[in-house]
């Protein structure tokens, strides 16, 4: 009897060990995957790539996984045709100027105030720059997509040019006056062109107007109502149209075309000035082979409240429904992720966009950044001049990358002396409300 409970109990031990090892043995429980399409390429890309990494190391639940889709257009037409399917990411990078028809799309997105709240994470909308979470809210004030990359446009000059041409380095053109009274003296001193612009109706018509608090359109940018109109045939924006279309005969002022065609003639030492995204400043620094000295962008000072603050152009990350809610628990764990202060300032100093947090300006200038990086603080400085107005909160209004083609047609009929700034600016009124008649039609909220 002795001998058999002895074997049982040895038997028994054995069974436990094996049971011990199969357990030790079992696999791991998978990571939730997290699709994440994108629209950045090159050195941002890597730079997102790594954001993804560094999240997927910090915790074993969730793998965010991005996948490059093209430009923005390219993007965001790609998850329309996977949402139809079924197919869709849960995340999906899409810029600023497609806010207003990403917010009709009800059905399909997850707005992240609510994705935050009912996931339960930690989320301040206070945390956010105004200027910058203004953009994505709802007239209620709710955060609807993620701030991801922001942009702003600042001014960049040639230091050794405005010494050449007997003008302080240290000195940037604050107004327009002063910037046309520059560009004209280096001009006079063999100057290619005095300056150039990227980006012409961004920086010229959509920043022009916010940093002179005047609206771009009626029902305060679109944001209150789908029934607004533009309003950039005012006599400011006018006046300011007519004023480049007079340098251009001079080129005092020349235009370099759309996008960023313009970039290159600066880095080449062509033009002593230009204005431009402020997330290129790290590529204008690796290619100009000559000091570069910022500044905020200029504004006329008889026009009243300028300067107020200017807008951001990028993108945010749009959350879109019917995936697995496992998967929303992950979108919501990245995105506290990519909210936090260290987080959110290496990905400021690695790319040259905005810090969307306070707390990552406050960071970064700790740690001595700006001193290091003269210019790098210029973005931040401008769009936190002052609060932001009703004017200069964004822009919310349908089919806008539409409006922006019909904008920077017009303008380059003013500048090539084909129509007067009025006219060409009052056709780009005229076919802009075109776009948002047929946009607010097409829109269930109407």
């Amino acid at each position: 009897m002795e001998r058999a409970i002895v074997t049982s109990a040895s038997r028994l031990s054995q069974v436990v060990a094996v049971f011990a090892a199969l357990s030790l043995a079992a696999p791991v429980r998978a990571a939730t995957d997290i699709a994440w399409w994108h629209a950045m390429s090159g050195e941002l890309g890597r730079q997102l790539e790594k954001l993804a990494s560094d999240f997927n190391a910090s915790q074993p639940d969730y793998r965010v996984v991005p996948t490059y889709k093209g430009s923005y257009t390219e993007t965001v037409t790609a998850a329309i045709f996977a949402f139809r399917s079924r197919s869709q990411p849960a995340i999906v990078q899409v810029n600023e100027v497609a806010t207003a028809t990403m917010t009709a799309a009800k059905g399909a997105i997850y707005p992240v105030f609510s994705l935050m709240r009912d996931m339960k994470e930690p989320f301040s909308l206070n945390d956010y720059l105004p200027a910058v979470s203004g953009y994505y809210t709802d007239a209620a004030g709710n955060l609807l997509s993620f701030p991801f990359n922001s942009s702003t446009p600042i001014l960049y000059y040639n230091k050794t040019m405005f010494r050449d041409a007997g003008l302080d380095p240290e000195a940037p053109p604050k107004t327009w006056p002063e910037l046309g009274a520059a560009a004209k003296r280096l001009r006079d001193r063999g100057a290619v062109c005095g300056f150039t612009t990227s980006w012409p109706s961004w920086i010229h018509v959509e920043n022009f107007s916010a940093f002179h608090n005047l609206p771009l359109a009626t029902r305060a940018n679109g944001f209150a109502a789908l029934d607004a109109e533009l309003t950039i045939n005012n006599p400011s924006l006018v006046r300011h149209v007519s004023e480049l279309s007079e340098w251009q005969k001079t080129k005092v002022f020349d235009y370099s075309g759309r996008g960023q065609s313009a970039e290159p003639r600066f880095q080449n030492g062509e033009c002593g000035i230009f204005i431009g995204s402020s997330a290129t400043r790290a590529d204008i620094k690796a290619n100009s082979k000559f000091e570069i000295g910022y500044g905020m962008m200029p504004y006329w000072p008889d026009v009243k409240g300028a300067p107020q603050n200017s807008i951001i152009g990028g993108a945010t990350l749009w959350v879109l429904r019917d995936r697995p809610r496992e998967e929303y628990k992950g979108v919501a764990r990245f995105f506290a992720y990519l909210s936090q202060p260290g987080v959110q300032a290496a990905w400021h100093q690695n790319t040259g966009y905005l810090p969307v947090t306070r707390a990552a300006f406050e960071l970064t200038r700790a740690q001595g950044f700006y001193e290091r990086n003269p210019g790098s603080a210029m973005s931040f400085e401008e769009i936190t001049l002052h609060p932001p107005t009703e004017n200069s909160k964004g822009i919310r209004l349908g089919s806008f990358v539409l409006i922006r083609g019909a904008i920077e047609d017009e303008l380059e009929q003013a500048f090539a002396g084909r129509k007067s700034a009025q006219a060409a600016l009052d056709a780009a009124v005229e076919r802009g409300n075109k776009i948002l008649r047929q946009f607010e039609r097409a829109s269930p909220d109407r």
